[in-house]
């Protein structure tokens, strides 16, 4: 199995996931034909393990920023051997990762976005608002920017700007006012507290939810430059298919559906004039968006916004 990141010193972590609506994507990608599948957010490798296991004539392309889930997938991924190719970068760099490996097009892909249960369950990586931990939110520990540089050095203007455009909260302003009033804030429970505070009377009677939730989404998304990095992505993996070929994302964000949606529907439409029919290769695999089942959401919680589209080329 090639693995192009450099050997880790990091212990095996226990990156525990639960694959969100597995058995659809798996069953998506039984009908694939032979070639590459692309797993552009391998994390633990949950989804890719069993699309490996159903579908013998595939070959696995997949990349992620968490070296701890690079560790951990190609743990899970190597009894495949080399049928898995695992890539430790951002999923905007996979281009450059297929050209490099002298792939032209791609039988399938998936992104499954946002964040994962080890990710949110390990205090130290600071994107929990329920465990104490530093403000940190990266994906890849790599890189500079983190949560404490957004919540402590961001302008009020900067800040309400993010949490409005990534959080979707009504209450930006309340908790900008606190958060500003408060700096410098080290924890992630201190944030989190801070936040709660914010909150008028009535929304705290009314939340089924964290009232933190929000925000710590909101900064999470800037930190990684979560939509920034998204639509042109995609754009590039459904140019990338081949005749039959499909692709799959899974959102648990408005703003991560609003922009898959679009980009979708855009190469589905392709230049056509409005009410002309479209000369594209592309169509809807299903219409609308699949959710996961009552039972899913049951067994895990962290299933219920996930919201899963897809998009197939024509078979000519």
């Amino acid at each position: 199995m090639e693995r192009t990141s450099t050997d880790s010193d990091l212990p095996g972590p226990n990156f525990d996931h639960d694959p969100v609506m597995l058995r659809e994507i798996t069953d998506l990608a039984s009908n694939l034909s032979p070639g590459v599948f692309v797993d552009l957010t391998l994390g633990g490798a949950g989804h890719s393990f069993s699309v490996l296991s159903a579908h013998a004539s595939l070959v696995l392309h997949a990349v992620d920023q968490d070296e701890r889930a690079i560790v951990a997938a190609t743990e899970q991924l190597a009894p495949f051997g080399d049928r898995a190719n695992i890539h430790h970068t951002r999923f905007d760099n996979a281009n450059s990762v297929l050209d490099s490996a002298g792939v032209t097009s791609i039988s399938g892909f998936l992104m499954d976005l946002g964040v994962s249960s080890p990710q949110i369950d390990t205090s130290e990586r600071g994107f929990s608002y329920r465990l104490d931990g530093p403000l940190d939110m990266r994906m890849d520990p790599s890189t500079t920017l983190t949560a404490a540089d957004v919540v402590n050095t961001y302008s009020p203007a900067e800040l309400l700007d993010v949490l409005r455009s990534y959080g979707d909260e009504r209450q930006a302003r309340r908790v900008v006012d606190a958060i500003v009033a408060n700096r410098p804030i080290e924890s992630t429970v201190a944030l989190a507290e801070l936040v709660s505070e914010a909150m008028p009377a009535a929304v705290r009677r009314k939340s089924t939810g964290h009232l933190a939730k929000r925000t710590f989404q909101a900064i999470r998304i800037e930190v990684n430059d979560e939509l920034g990095i998204l639509g042109d992505t995609l754009d590039a993996m459904i140019e990338r298919l081949a005749p039959g070929g499909v692709g799959m994302v899974l959102t648990y964000h408005s703003g991560e559906d609003r922009i898959t949606k679009d980009r979708m529907r855009q190469m589905i439409d392709g230049d056509a004039p409005p009410g002309m029919p479209s000369m594209s290769p592309f169509s809807w695999l299903f219409r609308g968006a699949r959710t996961p089942s009552d039972e899913e959401i049951a067994s895990n919680p962290r299933a219920r916004s996930a919201r899963l589209r897809a998009i197939t080329r024509a078979d000519t």
